[in-house]
């Protein structure tokens, strides 16, 4: 049964579940096959088959890559080896008269990267606070060829206006690329709103287990979907079939994994924002962000995704980590386990101090990734551990 004579359904619960389902003519598996060769043999003299060669097209990274596609609302997708080939990838596509905008708060992997390709003189690169309406402005009058937004922000949570930012990049003819790792197909549909790409570390929500390194760029054109095909089979960035195949099965359970985790994440931030330990939550789904509103408009939820600072410094963060019995200290994200991160030495560290001052990452930011365990056991892993910072406060006072 073909999807066509599926039905073709639209929602994208159903999409996510059932792409790729009972569609193997060998044998009728019902899950879809693995295919791990590397080759693929011709018919006959200039009779090449659907695939050729590996690093140009597999059956099951191929799948994977529809999937994304039709989640997000994009033409195609290619799915690469990580996130960050995935933005290396549109990268690519510019030269060394290009500017490419980026927040002055993205991630610290996406900042390296900007910066280590400008310093090449690969392109040119102009890290801006999207809050600042006239410095924007100045930017993109500048001629800037691509411009990179990260809403939710990391580690910040910081919400960008995609619709109204789209708008001012077509009066200046700046493509803009949206990165809805945070989010996922689930809760933000960028291309909707007017984004000519879509980015995605599928490590994190879209695989959902802490087991897979992948990434992905969905295109809304046609003519860039093809430009960015061609230049990933140039350069071989794309993902593995073992991967691919893995990343599919994570995508099955996406939307149920992310409702509850989001469910988490609000009851959590709740408890936070009252706690006196605890000096500053982030998370839009609180009323207090300044970015609630966008997100309410934009998003189909807020996402399992918070930081916050705690009210003492650098000891009471070591304090407060080493406490934690169910919530790890790690880095990456979207896993069905709760990981939580010190964004200045982790995830952070290469931007710099005067950088990070600069985006307001401070190293009494915390970043928490919202698994699947009970609340309740979350709420008292969190409680516990602050309650010990203020302990050891109180102490040392003494």
């Amino acid at each position: 049964m073909n999807e066509d004579e599926r039905g073709n359904s639209e929602n994208a619960e159903t999409i996510a579940v059932t792409h790729g389902i009972a569609q193997d003519s060998a044998f009728g598996a019902v899950t879809p096959p693995l295919y791990m060769s590397s080759t693929y043999a011709f018919k006959g003299y200039e009779q090449a088959g659907p695939y050729d060669y590996g690093r140009s097209g597999n059956p099951t990274r191929g799948m994977l890559g529809d999937a994304l596609a039709k989640l997000e609302g994009g033409v195609s997708a290619i799915v690469t080896a990580s996130g960050m080939a995935a933005i290396d990838l549109l990268l690519s596509q510019l030269g060394p008269a290009d500017l490419v905008i980026a927040p002055h708060d993205c991630y610290g992997g996406t900042m390296r990267l900007l910066k280590a390709r400008a310093e090449k003189g690969h392109l040119k690169a102009r890290f801006v606070d999207y809050a600042n309406e006239n410095v924007l402005s100045d930017a993109l009058e500048e001629g800037a060829t691509l411009l990179l937004i990260e809403t939710p922000s990391n580690p910040l949570m910081r919400v960008t206006d995609i619709k109204a930012i789209v708008a001012q990049c077509r009066i200046t003819g700046t493509k803009v690329a949206v990165d809805n790792t945070f989010l996922s197909p689930a809760l933000q549909s960028p291309i909707s709103l007017g984004a000519d790409y879509v980015l995605h570390s599928t490590t994190k929500y879209i695989n959902g287990h802490s087991d897979v390194v992948g990434g992905a760029i969905i295109s809304a054109n046609e003519t860039d979907g093809e430009a960015i095909a061609h230049w990933a089979n140039v350069v071989g960035s794309v993902g593995s079939p073992f991967d691919a195949w893995l990343t599919l099965r994570g995508l099955r359970t996406l939307y149920p994994r992310l409702q509850q985790q989001q469910h988490n994440a609000a009851l959590i931030a709740e408890f936070l924002n009252q706690h006196p330990a605890v000096k500053e939550v982030y998370y839009p789904g609180l009323a207090s962000h300044p970015g609630h509103n966008i997100a309410v408009r934009q998003q189909r939820g807020f996402g399992a995704m918070l930081s916050f600072e705690l009210e003492g410094g650098e000891d009471e963060v070591r304090c407060f980590l080493s406490a934690l019995k169910i919530i790890s200290l790690a880095e990456s994200l979207g896993g069905t386990e709760s990981l939580i991160a010190h964004p200045a030495s982790m995830t952070h560290c290469d931007m710099g101090q005067e950088a990070r001052l600069a985006a307001g990452i401070r190293n009494s930011l915390l970043r928490l990734s919202v698994g699947l365990e009970h609340e309740d056991d979350l709420f008292a892993d969190l409680d516990n551990a602050l309650v010990a910072c203020r302990d050891g406060r109180s102490k040392h006072r003494l």
